[in-house]
């Protein structure tokens, strides 16, 4: 029977100064993030390519910028890193039919979705033994449990994530760390709207019907994921009180997983 002194003392899931990074953390899903974690308390420090970007939303939630290229996976490899949350979150989407996807972009979605990840989560890890405390949040995507035509870089890197995380779970968890996947389906950001045309040309649509009939065609709820929606789990499993949820992917799709 577990003692009353082993469970969590926080109720309100308050992060009470903790450090996060999030990757991609100037727009969309990683500043919707790094917006909660500041609320919830934390110091956050928000990755992103775009330094002036970074900078911007930094001042916003009173955190600090790192402009950093992490497709630049070589410059990672020493890296260390003191952080008690990591959100890996920074991504891009291209969608071709394989034949036509050209191998260096597929190689730089790898990169930037699988390798990246992995070396943040290396450089991430012996502080976070040392402490006995640390979150890993990986923003995967229903694609990460799902496949779509034309998206094969992003759904095998998806894919890839999902199966890093769950590693990380089993290494972590007797060092007080837990590692977990959030999967949502098409949320409401710039990353999205940049597919709607060749997701146009693709299935020959107007750019106009492309949200109802390809992006939500299998979701049971006919909206977009809002980035908040997504924050809101990330600040939850950042918090003491999701101690016990490790190797996990949580589903926010409207019910596209339910088929």
């Amino acid at each position: 029977m577990t003692q009353e002194s082993e469970l969590p003392t926080s109720t309100t899931g308050g992060l009470n100064g903790r450090r996060a990074l999030v990757t991609g953390g100037a727009s969309g899903i990683g500043f919707a993030c790094a917006q909660a974690l500041a609320q919830a308390s934390a110091k956050v420090a928000i990755a992103d390519l775009n330094e002036e970007a970074a900078q911007e939303a930094a001042s916003k939630i009173g955190g600090t910028a790192w402009a950093v290229d992490l497709s630049d996976t070589a410059a990672l490899e020493q890296l260390s890193i003191d952080t008690d949350i990591l959100i890996n979150n920074a991504g891009i989407q291209k969608v071709a039919a394989i034949h036509e996807f050209e191998p260096e972009a597929w190689r730089l979605i790898h990169r930037l979705m699988l390798e990246a990840p992995f070396l943040l989560i290396r450089a991430a890890l012996p502080g976070m033994r040392e402490r006995g405390f640390g979150r890993i949040i990986n923003i995967s995507s229903i694609h990460g449990l799902r496949a779509s035509a034309f998206k094969s870089a992003y759904v095998s890197a998806k894919h890839g994530l999902e199966g890093l995380s769950k590693v990380t779970a089993l290494e972590g968890a007797e060092h007080g760390i837990t590692s977990n996947c959030i999967n949502p389906g098409y949320v409401r950001t710039a990353l999205v709207e940049k597919q709607i045309a060749d997701q146009a040309k693709l299935h020959q649509i107007p750019e106009s019907e492309v949200v109802q009939k390809i992006m939500l065609t299998e979701s049971a709820i006919k909206r977009l994921v809002e980035p908040d929606e997504v924050a809101s789990l990330a600040a939850w499993l950042s918090s003491d009180m999701a101690g016990m949820v490790t190797g996990a992917s949580y589903t926010m799709d409207g019910g596209w997983s339910a088929r």
